[in-house]
């Protein structure tokens, strides 16, 4: 019997389709290549009806699969239970690239989505979509169709374009970029897609709705949350032996890293900046409070030089406060790879999910409540643009699985659903995030990190600056300094 749990593992995916019922093997192929990188255990493609696994992109090439349709898979092993993809079903093809963490009250799991696939893919794909808890993309290869579709949330990364022949699919745009589609969008997550020889039909599954606040006590509200993020935390530490933090030593990556500690598995926080930074030792002091072991990775404007190429090949777009997140992002997977942790917890999320950015307190102030709970509402439903797709690609290239406690669909629905005064006051004293440093008072967490203000990782970090100083050294504003370093990268793989 096939287990899904067999599905689970990390890697990249490709999925294309030719309109004209041309095969497309070599299209596949291009697609594959382009988003090989270090660390790779196998790669594999499949037609609906057949299905190869190589030790090496260029292995496949002499297979002779010959389809209008092809799905594809660069698989790293995290964990000893994952196997290599695209797995053969009785009639079908499938990738499932992501992770489920449990079953729900309706005893749906991962099994049964592997059985029910057996019958009726579409229907199937919408109940994973609708009942499981997870991170994870998928594709289904069919006769005369794929089908794919997208955690609800949007943590792991999926992007889409069509041209007048082809629609396809990868984990990143650059396999799109490859063969030729320039009108790639991300794929929306809670979402399902019909793909056959007229393109993309989607269809929405499951997606976070706007509504009206609930009427709780700071209190109650905060037990309610801690109990989210206890389950959700447990869950992503569950079976595992060791793990590692990305640790700033503030609210967000503090809680994460205690919740972590409850459970059985070694916990390592990672720290990285630039040196002679002031965060550094507050993080060294966060970290003897919680008791646990840090790995300090210091820097300096050279390293963000080097670093930075690296960066924008990855997020695949010379936006300068992605890039300038992503650098230390980048740097603590490097550190948790060379230490031999296969997985990263991290606290993205929570700034959207409880207010933690200062703009919301300026619109407050200025649009009042309705305008505000509306704005973050759109900034929660927007996070796998602004931040999961980013950190996510960023680990993958390390081959370290990045796991985020706070981005669950409960986490984001209760979010939804809290008055603004739980989150944000006025005037702004830098506690913003209330509900969440109740809860960190609640667990026990000491006094300065409880009432540490929020402060953004780009400039805690030092990057920001060195940026701006790197950019100045050749006359250039840092968007420009971006773009020019964006465009001399991404003109090599043309």
């Amino acid at each position: 019997m096939l287990r899904v749990k067999r599905f689970f593992s990390m890697g990249a995916l490709i999925a294309v389709i030719n309109k004209k019922d041309e095969n497309v093997a070599e299209t596949a192929f291009a697609m594959l290549k382009v988003l090989e990188r270090e660390g790779v255990d196998t790669f594999g493609i499949a037609s609906p009806i057949e299905m190869r696994i190589e030790k090496s992109a260029e292995a496949l090439v002499n297979q002779g699969i010959d389809s209008p349709i092809i799905i594809g898979y660069i698989f790293s092993r995290i964990l000893t239970t994952d196997k290599p993809q695209p797995i053969k079903l009785e009639d079908t093809t499938l990738i499932f690239e992501g992770r489920l963490y449990s079953a729900t009250a309706e005893n749906w799991d991962a099994e049964d989505f592997a059985k029910k696939l057996q019958r009726n893919h579409e229907k199937n794909a919408e109940e994973l979509i609708k009942k499981a808890e997870g991170d994870f993309t998928f594709v289904i290869a069919e006769k005369g169709k794929l089908i794919a579709g997208r955690d609800v949330l949007g943590v792991r990364p999926l992007y889409y374009g069509q041209s007048a022949n082809l629609a396809c699919l990868a984990s990143e745009r650059k396999a799109l970029w490859k063969i030729g589609i320039k009108n790639i969008s991300s794929f929306p997550p809670g979402n399902i897609a019909l793909i056959d020889e007229h393109g993309f039909k989607f269809k929405s599954v499951k997606t976070l709705v706007y509504s009206k606040p609930r009427h709780l006590m700071i209190q109650t509200a905060a037990k309610k949350l801690q109990k989210l993020l206890q389950q959700s935390t447990k869950k992503r530490v569950s079976g595992l032996k060791e793990v590692a933090v990305a640790f700033s030593g503030g609210l967000d990556s503090s809680i994460i890293a205690f919740l972590a500690k409850k459970t059985a598995a070694n916990v390592h926080l990672i720290h990285v900046s630039l040196e002679n930074q002031p965060e550094t030792e507050h993080a060294k002091k966060a970290a003897e409070e919680l008791e646990l072991p840090i790995h300090f990775c210091l820097f300096n404007e050279k390293d963000v030089e080097k670093t930075l190429p690296k960066v924008l090949w990855l997020v695949e777009e010379p936006d300068v406060v992605k890039a300038s997140i992503g650098i230390p992002v980048f740097w603590a997977a490097e550190k948790a790879a060379k230490a031999d942790f296969k997985v990263m917890l991290a606290g993205q999320g929570a700034d959207e999910l409880f207010g933690g950015y200062k703009r919301y307190v300026n619109d407050y102030s200025i649009c009042g409540n309705k305008t505000v709970r509306k704005r973050m509402f759109n900034d929660i439903v927007r996070m796998y643009e602004t931040n999961f797709e980013r950190d996510f690609k960023l680990c993958n290239f390390h081959n370290v699985e990045l796991r985020l406690p706070f981005a669950t669909y409960q986490m984001a629905k209760f979010a939804t659903e809290l008055p603004l005064e739980l989150k944000i006051k006025l005037p702004d004293d830098g506690m913003r995030k209330l509900v969440l440093r109740q809860v960190a008072r609640n667990l026990g967490l000491p006094q300065n990190i409880v009432e540490k203000p929020k402060k953004a990782i780009q400039y805690t970090s030092g990057v920001s600056k060195a940026l701006e100083k790197l950019a100045k050294k050749e006359g250039l504003s840092v968007r420009d300094y971006m773009k020019k370093t964006f465009l001399i990268f991404f003109k090599k793989m043309r």
